[in-house]
């Protein structure tokens, strides 16, 4: 049952009206399910299964305790019951501890969509706020490194700092979802900062569209891509880059590498069209490849970047382009 099913049997309910009460967490409970489970498609599955299980026991509501926190209860078993039975998503530099070679085997191997970290657009997920800080700390949370990054925490100790450190619950409220004590909250919470620290994450900074060297830096990008300019492409890349593109196991390190393969086996996304979007808190592409000689362009990849002091850090391509109707990404670069 999609949303409309939902608003339509919620109508009779006389304990909560779906449009200003139940359904204006939407938003926000999508973002947590993602940063839970590092996918778009098992976030929105879990939301929608979160939705059904509050329609379903709306008239058992009694106020006892806040609607949000209700439904948060309600995700977070969710969430907890779909991590028990899938396993966790990664990123392919996760799989392998070296760059892949040689670059022309580079799409020799992949696996199933299942096994890795999706990407998510920021404006799916991130709070109606104006207050440019609340803005940055938004984006710094669904940050494909930090995503990935809390899938290697323990399912209870990723619920303990996401609600604490990103939604900035109380350790009381946290420890009343989750039946336990307030010690035993902080203990997870330090656990879970341990672990997510020794990650290393990233240094790559957040989309800030007032930054006129990220702004130049992007444009300049786009340029270079969509020429096919591979030259003034790798220019723009940190020496020590890196690219991926799930499915496929493979990672790339250094520009030589990257440049290698964009002539290579990258070589028939000559004369594709970029699309800018903000996913993960960061710049991002659609990124739309020519079918044929003289063909139409179509969906091929959602690019996210990673920039940091004028320069491309990493290249992120998804590959799955069921992404586009899930996201709402147009199917064609003029849409």
């Amino acid at each position: 049952m999609g949303a409309v099913g939902y608003g339509e049997a919620m109508s009779t309910a006389t304990v909560l009206d779906p449009e200003s009460e139940l359904f204006q967490y939407r938003r926000e409970l999508l973002g947590y399910c993602y940063r839970m489970l590092g996918s778009a498609f098992d976030a929105e599955d879990a939301v929608q299964e979160s939705m059904t299980r509050a329609w379903r026991s709306v008239d058992k509501f009694e106020g006892r305790s806040a609607l949000r926190s209700w439904l948060y209860r309600i995700a977070t078993n969710v969430c907890l019951d779909m991590i028990a039975s899938r396993t966790r998503r990664a990123r392919p530099m996760d799989m392998s501890a070296s760059a892949w070679q040689p670059v022309e085997a580079s799409l020799a191997a992949r696996r199933s969509e299942d096994t890795w970290l999706e990407p998510m657009l920021d404006v799916s997920v991130m709070p109606s706020v104006t207050d440019p800080a609340d803005v940055t700390v938004g984006r710094e949370s669904v940050r494909l490194a930090f995503v990935a990054a809390l899938q290697h925490l323990p399912p209870r100790q990723r619920v303990v700092l996401i609600l604490r450190d990103v939604l900035r619950w109380k350790a009381d409220e946290v420890a009343a979802l989750l039946d336990t004590s307030v010690a035993s909250v902080t203990s997870a919470l330090q656990r879970a900062r341990a672990t997510i620290e020794s990650r290393a994450l990233s240094d790559g900074q957040v989309y800030d569209p007032v930054d006129s060297e990220q702004q130049v830096l992007l444009a300049r990008y786009v340029e270079a891509f969509e020429s096919y300019d591979i030259d003034r492409f790798v220019a723009l890349l940190r020496e020590d880059a890196t690219q991926n593109m799930p499915p496929y196991e493979m990672w790339l390190q250094g520009r030589d590498d990257i440049g290698a393969w964009m002539l290579g086996p990258g070589h028939a996304c000559r004369g594709s069209r970029l699309v800018p979007v903000v996913a993960n808190g960061a710049p991002a592409f659609a990124h739309y490849k020519p079918s044929g000689p003289g063909g139409d362009r179509e969906p091929w990849a959602l690019q996210v970047l990673e920039v940091a002091a004028g320069q491309v850090v990493a290249i992120t391509s998804f590959l799955d382009t069921r992404l586009f109707a899930l996201l709402g990404l147009p199917e064609h670069p003029d849409d």
